[in-house]
């Protein structure tokens, strides 16, 4: 089945893209980020190559750059799209 969604593997690699970016424009070198963080040097560095990281670290991390309000709408609930589209089709 196609989907127009990105795969979580892909997710993963714009996430650590991201942070990456904004570590650097921030001008945080990754060792600073670790200590600051309390992430392993290693982990920080697996992550920005590949996406892939715990979520516990990678919240450490998003919340040392001042984001972590960012996960706020994760998985909250809200409208279901199966009830927007009833609206729809019931007339």
């Amino acid at each position: 089945m196609y989907s127009l969604e990105p795969t979580p593997y892909e997710t993963g690699l714009q996430i650590a893209q991201r942070h990456r970016a904004m570590r650097k424009r921030l001008k945080i070198s990754q060792q600073e980020m670790a200590e600051r963080s309390g992430v392993s040097l290693g982990s920080l560095k697996r992550f920005e190559n590949s996406g892939k990281i715990s979520l516990e670290s990678l919240l450490k991390l998003v919340h040392l750059l001042g984001r972590l309000s960012d996960f706020d709408h994760v998985l909250k609930e809200g409208e279901n799209p199966d009830d927007i589209e009833k609206l729809f089709t019931n007339k």
